[in-house]
């Protein structure tokens, strides 16, 4: 039987986080006038590698250090203060975020920001851009691989604990996004910028002009909208602008305050100045409303849902006579994510990632896999393995290491997947194979739900559901061919799919003809678990503008930059030689 593990246990009582994060505005040089325009800037050389993930194993430091800050942060409920600048705010419009597993446990307390705070804000990055945006991007780069090196040290227990109680992660899901790939984020946005310095426009010889390709920060501000679901996705939407000379409003998800908030600390104790990113938390449409309202909007980086970020873009377009410059659009909006199983497929490493994919927190990322073609001849196999494997595995609180998956975010989301499950109780083309129960009387609790369906294009086939839950329609192996259609074009979506089967050629076709499905393809493995700078992750059609972070483009999507030509020659005529 599966297990449905349920518990709310009490920590102890420990003191709040460290004032000492908050700390006094640090003022950095700013470039001095030099003596031309197009002066070069000096980076020193560096270069970085992927953060390796720590194994938690019982007895291991990292284990004890874990557990020593899950306790600090249950034990307490942080006060989370709106800061603009150097200066905290509250208001009357107070919320909590409570652990998902334990719903009745608030972890943080936070405050909603009012419209007048909003464009506070706004006021305060327009006027503070100029100089941040001055400060040699050299400087930067330090700041940033200083946040990463605190990240992956001395802050990198805190990050997950606030990422495994706010979002109920278990600890290798926290492991691999509240610190290999934030750190990620940090070190290789720093190394791609670098990089991509180093092209400059060719300048003819004799050398009569110079010509320089200059980098700087997009006037006016940069709007982040950031979800709950990856607490690197916070950190990168916000300051990887910010790193590019950019002034940021950011606006964290109610569900992950406290551990993007940490990523705010830490930042500021690294060397970011609080006027380069303010810490917004508010209510969607109010943070929307203003932002597109102001001529100084620069850019929102948005990741979230299809209906948001199609409000916001909404509203830039009426809105788009006001501006000062054309505002940029970024955007990842979640998938309907397809594994694709050949007769040829090896059915244990099929099943296996299947399963991963599709449950590993809670089917709540992105590229989850939510639906999978599987082929007659394999399903008998691939059915008793997924079975059989969860049962398992437990779900239950993160804070239990042997717990595999934890709660899904909040009752909004409980109330939806909750609803796509029975769906699939009362429909007569559904069946429900594995799990099936809800149960959010302590957390919001969803078994991994497993439903085989007879119509491929049942909605549950074709709408996104971001939960445990996942839909398998089974085909005649000769129609193999024709599921290639259905994974293409029944979904508005083209964020990840995967291809599994040992037939090379057939493994040629798919892939060429599955060419726009999908902005992360897998050949042979699951769908998700994508690394930053081994696979750069976006999709395109609803899914949103496939901008690819993690990639070497994405730093430098956030600048603006100059071409500069300097002319050493005086112009002594105005008529051209033929004319003599």
């Amino acid at each position: 039987m599966y297990q449905l593990a349920i518990s709310c246990a009490r920590g102890r009582m420990l003191s709040p986080l460290r004032n000492t994060l908050i700390s006094t505005l640090r003022r950095l040089p700013v470039r001095s006038a030099s003596t031309t325009i197009i002066q070069d800037e000096r980076i020193n050389d560096f270069t970085v590698e992927n953060e390796p993930l720590l194994g938690y194993l019982p007895g291991s430091p990292e284990r004890e250090e874990l557990q020593k800050a899950i306790s600090k942060y249950e034990g307490t409920q942080t006060d989370v203060p709106i800061m603009i600048g150097d200066q905290e705010h509250r208001t009357d419009l107070v919320r909590h975020q409570v652990m998902p597993h334990c719903h009745s446990h608030s972890i943080a307390q936070f405050y909603y920001a009012t419209p007048e705070l909003v464009q506070k804000a706004i006021d305060v990055a327009v006027a503070a851009r100029p100089a941040w945006e001055r400060v040699p991007l050299s400087q930067k780069f330090d700041i940033w691989l200083k946040a990463a090196d605190l990240m992956a040290g001395k802050y990198r227990q805190a990050l997950n604990a606030t990422t495994m109680l706010g979002q109920s992660k278990t600890v290798i899901q926290a492991e691999i996004d509240s610190a290999a790939e934030l750190v990620d984020f940090l070190r290789f946005n720093a190394l791609y910028a670098k990089e991509g310095m180093k092209w400059q426009p060719r300048s003819p010889e004799p050398a009569a002009t110079v010509n320089k390709l200059r980098l700087r920060g997009m006037e006016g501000f940069v709007a982040a909208v950031s979800p709950f679901n990856f607490t690197a996705i916070g950190g990168n939407l916000a300051y990887t602008p910010a790193m590019m000379g950019n002034a940021v409003l950011w606006k964290p998800s109610d569900t992950a305050v406290l551990s993007n908030y940490v990523i705010y600390q830490i930042m500021r104790e690294a060397g970011v100045p609080g006027e380069a990113v303010s810490f917004l938390p508010a209510d969607g449409p109010v943070f929307g409303d203003a932002i597109t309202a102001s001529p100084h909007l620069a850019a929102i980086n948005f990741t979230g849902s299809v209906p948001t970020f199609q409000r916001l873009w909404g509203q830039v377009g009426n809105n788009l006579a006001k501006y000062r410059s054309f505002p940029k659009l970024v955007g990842e909006c979640g998938g309907k994510n397809y594994h694709l199983i050949h007769p040829s497929a090896d059915p244990e490493s099929a099943a296996n990632g299947t399963v991963r994919s599709a449950f590993e927190y809670c089917g709540q990322k992105c590229s989850a896999c939510s639906r999978a073609y599987v082929p007659e001849s394999l399903w008998p196999e691939i059915k008793e393995r997924m079975v059989t494997t969860l049962k398992t595995l437990k779900t239950g609180d993160p804070r239990q290491f042997d717990s595999f998956m934890g709660a899904v975010i909040d009752a909004t989301a409980f109330k939806r997947i909750s609803g796509y499950v029975q769906h699939a109780k009362t429909s007569p083309n559904l069946t429900i194979l594995a799990g099936g129960k809800c149960d959010d009387s302590v957390g919001y609790f969803v078994e991994p739900t497993v439903v085989v369906t007879t119509d491929p294009h049942d909605r549950i086939m074709r709408e996104e559901i971001f939960g445990p839950v996942l839909s398998v329609y089974v085909y005649p192996d000769a129609a193999v061919d024709d599921m290639i259609g259905l994974a293409n074009d029944s979904t508005p979506y083209a964020l990840t799919g995967a291809i599994f089967a040992s037939d090379r050629a057939w493994l040629a076709k798919a892939a060429d003809a599955l060419k726009d499905s999908a902005g992360n393809f897998y050949i042979n493995d699951k769908s998700t678990g994508s690394v930053v700078a081994q696979q750069p992750f976006g999709g395109a059609r609803m899914s949103g503008t496939n901008d690819k972070a993690g990639g070497v483009h994405y730093a430098l999507k956030w600048t603006s930059p100059q071409a500069v030509k300097e002319t050493m020659v005086p112009l002594k005529d105005v008529k051209y030689p033929y004319m003599g």
